[in-house]
């Protein structure tokens, strides 16, 4: 009997396919306890939009939000406990780091205190360009040994026999 459609032949590369996409699309991450989520869905979204925005101190590269290190669920639940309060974004921000510090935030702001943060790298692009034309203009004006005309005439000399 002759089979027009072998399902086992035509499915398997599709089933890889399937399954390679879901091994490799990123997901988010349920760092977030059920528990801690707030009822009203717009604050909860705040609440998300701000700790997306903190370090955990524990991890120290990874937001809040995606940390499962006990500070940061403590931070979460301090957030959502300022914002279920009445707190604006500003407020809640301001709060977290009159008590955790600047580094609790992942990006820094901008101020007197993080100005040679900021300026770095712009400083050091600068300087080697800097060093980067110094070395080149210096090549470029080396001194030329200038020769006596007792060089210059037995050159013209030794190079008069050659010829």
């Amino acid at each position: 009997m002759v089979r027009f459609f072998d399902f086992n032949k035509r499915m398997k590369p599709v089933i890889k396919m399937l399954i390679i996409a879901m091994v490799l699309i990123p997901t988010q991450s349920l760092a977030v306890n059920p528990g801690e989520v707030l009822v009203d869905p717009v604050l909860e979204q705040r609440a998300r939009n701000l700790s997306s925005k903190l370090r955990c101190l524990v991890c120290q590269n990874q937001s809040i939000d995606d940390s499962d290190a006990s500070l940061a669920k403590d931070l979460r639940v301090l957030l959502r406990k300022r914002l279920v309060a009445g707190d604006s974004d500003e407020q809640v921000v301001d709060y977290i780091v009159s008590r955790y510090g600047e580094f609790v935030l992942l990006q820094p702001r901008f101020g007197f205190h993080t100005l040679i943060l900021w300026s770095m790298p712009v400083a050091l692009i600068l300087i080697g360009f800097l060093v980067l034309l110094f070395r080149l203009k210096r090549r470029s004006t080396k001194d030329t040994l200038n020769l006596t005309e007792e060089e210059n005439a037995r050159i013209t000399k030794l190079l008069g026999k050659v010829d």
